[in-house]
């Protein structure tokens, strides 16, 4: 059975079940020439047709961490010249290959990060350290991922980035599955004073370089921060900003479809992917939507 999306403007978001940019840009542009994409719901099947024409979608939001198959067949300009919005959601997380063994070396995401600020307005790039981890490998030695924040952060000032969004990683029972197949690795959970005084020192350290930090799911923590802490709860599909950006009128509902009781402040969009479609390669030890 197909159902029809409601006939306002749209948000798409490309997407949060895979990486489009990295993987699927010929599939993706297929679909955006078709005028159209078809996508089963990841629970019942069901599919739905999202429109993919500009007199029907305001913005096409991309989520990725490797943008340099997006960058080298010009995706962004081909996008623009059909008369598209777009906004770009970065992961870039500090280079530790045992917890995402695929993306490319962070010097090449650093370039990425440069490139798209050079060619697209900075407001609508988002850099998300996601997630933060602690955790102990092989040789029983506790080790983090924050390590290239500094390094990272540096990059994202001189390029204009104004806001960088994180969370913690969620311990889902496939992700504990997966890690117990690691001999000596387990991911740790810090209580929640560690993670405050994480969180604060990463306030610290961005707001000197102009860079706010929110949260991303994370409601339980952002009540307990301390009265003097700036950090916000984040919206990684923010249609007020699209609006505001781009002109136009948007819904700013939640998307009831997120995880809003836990501090999601995404706003409603489309998602086109599909977990079992469109495998991600990245093979990140900690993703939900990683199977294997």
């Amino acid at each position: 059975m197909i159902a029809m999306v409601d006939e306002r403007q749209i948000v798409i978001s490309a997407s949060r079940r895979t990486d489009i940019p990295a993987f699927y840009l010929d599939w993706f542009m297929d679909r955006i020439t078709r005028g159209y994409f078809e996508v089963p719901n990841p629970y019942n099947q069901k599919v739905s047709v999202v429109p993919a024409t500009t007199d029907r979608v305001h913005t096409i939001v991309f989520w990725s961490k490797d943008f340099g198959p997006f960058l080298k067949q010009d995706i962004g300009d081909k996008l623009l010249r059909r008369g598209f919005n777009l906004f770009f959601n970065f992961t870039l997380n500090s280079e530790v290959p045992l917890l995402e063994p695929r993306v490319p070396p962070l010097a090449e995401r650093l370039r990425q990060l440069e490139a798209l600020s050079r060619r697209f307005d900075p407001r609508v790039i988002h850099w998300r350290f996601d997630p933060i981890c602690f955790f102990r490998s092989e040789n029983g030695e506790r080790q983090h991922n924050l390590v290239h924040l500094d390094r990272i952060s540096e990059v994202a000032a001189r390029a204009g980035i104004q806001r960088c969004i994180t969370s913690f990683v969620d311990l889902y029972a496939k992700v504990r599955k997966r890690v117990a197949r690691l001999p000596g690795m387990r991911f740790e959970e810090p209580h929640n004073g560690r993670k405050i005084a994480s969180l604060l020192h990463m306030e610290e350290l961005l707001r000197a370089k102009d860079i706010t930090l929110s949260l991303c799911c994370e409601k339980e923590l952002f009540e307990s921060l301390p009265p003097g802490s700036r950090i916000g709860q984040s919206s990684c599909i923010p249609n007020d900003v699209l609006a505001a950006v781009y002109g136009g009128k948007l819904s700013l509902r939640k998307d009831s479809g997120q995880r809003v009781r836990q501090g999601c402040g995404c706003r409603v969009s489309s998602d086109i992917g599909s977990y079992r479609d469109h495998p991600c390669y990245h093979n990140c030890l900690f993703c939900y939507a990683n199977p294997s």
